[in-house]
């Protein structure tokens, strides 16, 4: 970072990661539905298998002191202890721990972005635990709304993102982020539902 970076916000940085990054939210929705993981919960174990993984692997990054001074209050954003909260408030074991995120500051931002945005399409998956008898109180509490609403919520972290200064060379690797943010979680889908017999 220097002096000299600009913010680019005409139109805002996330809404250009969502338009270049639309194929490949497109193609993780089709997958998780084509695994059908609110059919019992036998499937939906299998689900909160793979939110363990991919939400335990960006656990440094939350917790990174220099993210948290360019995006305060991110270390209290991770769901990764609400995925732990709901495999054992169902009696399940928990996985071991994930193989965390190694990337730039810049491309972190890609993958909390990813991260972060799977909460407005939680909304529907919520609804769906339902059917199973599950709540934000048992078994689907990662996929609760924040306090504040999903709406809020979001919009407070797209101005947090939008806001920031970065050089061009780091806008690219923020898109990286971004689309191998996607990438783990079709591994993860797949490893878990496929690979797993699913």
């Amino acid at each position: 970072m220097t002096a000299t970076a600009t913010c680019l916000t005409e139109p805002g940085r996330c809404a250009r990661l969502k338009a270049s990054s639309s194929r490949d939210h497109d193609s993780v929705d089709a997958l998780v539905m084509a695994a059908r993981p609110f059919e019992d919960r036998e499937r939906y174990a299998r689900f909160l298998q793979v939110q363990h993984r991919f939400h335990g692997s960006l656990t440094a990054l939350y917790r990174d002191e220099q993210l948290n001074r360019r995006l305060p209050g991110l270390v209290h954003l991770s769901r990764f202890e609400a995925v732990e909260a709901d495999l054992q408030a169902l009696g399940l074991p928990l996985p071991a721990a994930p193989q965390r995120v190694i990337a730039s500051p810049a491309e972190a931002l890609g993958w909390l972005y990813c991260s972060e945005g799977s909460n407005l399409g939680a909304a529907f998956l919520f609804k769906q635990t339902q059917r199973l008898g599950l709540d934000g109180n048992l078994g689907a509490r990662h996929l609760a709304p924040h306090p504040d609403g999903r709406g809020l919520h979001w919009r407070e972290f797209v101005a947090k993102l939008d806001g920031l200064a970065l050089e061009a060379d780091e806008e690219a690797e923020v898109v990286a982020g971004v689309i191998a943010a996607f990438d783990s979680y079709r591994g993860h889908l797949r490893a878990v539902f496929v690979a797993g017999g699913g």
